[in-house]
């Protein structure tokens, strides 16, 4: 459902490199626009990302909710990290299930940023 790896970075690499160009060549609004497009390219690639992680883990784990906020990725840091890690702990519990395995401990996860790997809270619960 999405772009790949490539498909996703390629652009976002792609604009930047414009936006630089322009900017050396005394362009800055070509190089402002360039720039702005990046972003919004890579941001709504991790919305679709968050997206996909949620449905793979629907099918995998039916009797629980999305793990989840697919549109935190627009939010600022550190809160586009938080999903992010979570993103990444998902996608290993996932993983193991469709390889049919137990996912080792994960101690970043469940004890040092235990919020990694609890169900899925709101905003407000966070903070």
């Amino acid at each position: 459902t999405g772009f790949g790896g490539y498909g996703t970075l390629l652009p976002f690499v792609y604009s930047v490199i414009l936006s630089v160009a322009c900017r050396l060549a005394d362009h800055p609004t070509a190089s402002d626009y360039f720039f702005e497009v990046g972003g919004a390219w890579i941001l709504a690639t991790q919305v679709n990302l968050y997206v996909r992680v949620n449905e793979l883990c629907k099918e995998a784990f039916p009797d629980e909710s999305p793990p989840l906020h697919s549109w935190w990725a627009v939010l600022p840091p550190p809160m586009d990290v938080v999903v992010g890690l979570r993103q990444v702990h998902y996608l290993a519990r996932y993983s193991a299930y469709v390889r049919g395995e137990q996912l080792d401990e994960d101690v970043v996860a469940e004890e040092y940023f235990p919020f990694i790997a609890s169900e899925r809270f709101t905003l407000a619960e966070f903070v």
